[in-house]
């Protein structure tokens, strides 16, 4: 088969690799249909994930048909189309029965990218993401061994395009799960740090749950300009205004918004100190937009960060966060408890994520998605690709 694998910084390509094949009664084999490229997979891309080896397939977000399944496998048959959630849960364990996926303890054969982890297991097994989450070969490739086939695929209705259902593998139960972590209600005022596509579906989230106001925050003017387009959000380009969270504290009568969201993660573009620091590892992540939304919000307020986090940040400004009295909600998505009402409201037309794509190629074309998609060329939003 044909995969996209990570030889490097900056250095993915399209090779032929061995086809999969089932391992445990519970596997299936998927034909893959349509994948993405996601935000997450540009820290990849960037040298930034550890435990990478030469080789490695890419990809989490990805759907297509089922092409083999093991005798154990109930839930879905050959020839089903569905969508893969990128995360793998076994959906028996102490967090999957608290519907906690993306906190599951069995599937992860790594150690996950916590520091102090005393005797904590692991989090859940991830597609495509590096040997701190299982090694797992991902979704950038012609066929998948999908595990846990009984807890994770979506069989999707053959009147939704795959463009309209792909997202539900990431990026939209992302964004709802960042909307509902904040805490969102008709009325809420809400600012989201980041317009890439997690921020984009987290605005189209909130404004399905009745968010009345949305400040939307980037240094990006066509993504802001398409969010203020498609989502009614107020733009704040910080490469025109110096300190957002003061302009939005301003704008709110000196009181914030009732919560943030923080798309953006440890790359946020922070100071030359927090650079310099980053670069000599003696801090893992940027701190620039999670003070920015620490500064944002009103007293009582929520901060919600879906955005990806590792080791330790300078400057967390934590007694600015208790002087505030703020709530704080975070951690990777447990997409397979959203899915099935998120694809609800995409078959009433209450959601339409495919809206934020903005370039489709062939998976031959992959490494220029990746790198259009790195430097933001061309108006890329999210980049499709299909085998």
């Amino acid at each position: 088969m044909r995969a996209l694998t990570w030889q490097g910084k900056h250095d993915v390509r399209v090779e032929t690799m061995p086809d999969p094949s089932l391992v445990a009664a519970d596997d299936i084999i998927l034909r893959v249909t349509a994948t993405a490229i996601c935000g997450s997979d540009l820290h990849i891309y960037r040298g930034k994930i550890p435990a990478m080896e030469d080789g490695d397939i890419l990809g989490h977000e990805f759907m297509g048909i089922v092409e083999d399944a093991g005798p154990a496998v109930t839930r879905v048959k050959r020839g089903d189309r569905v969508v893969i959630p990128f995360v793998i849960a076994c959906g028996q364990c102490f967090h999957c029965l608290l519907s906690e996926y993306a906190c599951c303890e069995t599937t992860n054969t790594g150690r996950g990218a916590i520091l102090n982890a005393k005797q904590i297991k692991p989090p859940a097994a991830l597609f495509g993401y590096s040997r701190l989450y299982g090694g797992v070969p991902g979704g950038q490739a012609e066929l998948v061994r999908v595990p846990q086939a009984n807890v994770g695929p979506l069989v999707v209705p053959d009147v939704l395009s795959d463009e309209q259902v792909l997202f539900l593998s990431d990026i939209l139960p992302t964004g709802y799960q960042a909307a509902i972590n904040a805490g969102v209600e008709p009325g809420s005022s809400l600012a989201i740090f980041g317009a890439g596509p997690v921020g984009l579906m987290a605005a189209a989230c909130a404004r399905m749950l009745g968010a009345a106001t949305i400040f939307m925050i980037d240094d990006n003017a066509h993504r802001l300009a398409f969010a203020r387009a498609t989502y009614d959000i107020i733009p704040i380009n910080f490469d025109e205004v110096d300190d957002p969270a003061g302009a939005i504290v301003e704008a709110t009568a000196g009181r914030g918004v009732d919560a943030t969201i923080e798309a953006v993660g440890f790359e946020a573009k922070g100071s030359v100190t927090e650079t310099v620091m980053t670069n000599l590892k003696l801090e893992g992540s940027s701190g620039k937009a999670i003070r920015q939304a620490i500064a944002a919000t009103r007293r009582g307020g929520t901060v919600s960060v879906p955005g990806v986090y590792a080791g330790f940040i300078h400057g967390f400004l934590f007694g600015d966060a208790f002087d505030k009295g703020l709530t704080f909600k975070m951690g990777q998505t447990h997409v397979q408890r959203f899915m099935p009402e998120l694809l609800e409201a995409i078959g009433e037309g209450r959601l339409k994520p495919e809206v934020i794509i903005s370039h489709r190629m062939k998976l031959e074309d992959a490494a220029k998605g990746y790198e259009m998609f790195n430097a933001q060329d061309d108006e890329c939003r999210k980049v499709v690709l299909t085998p």
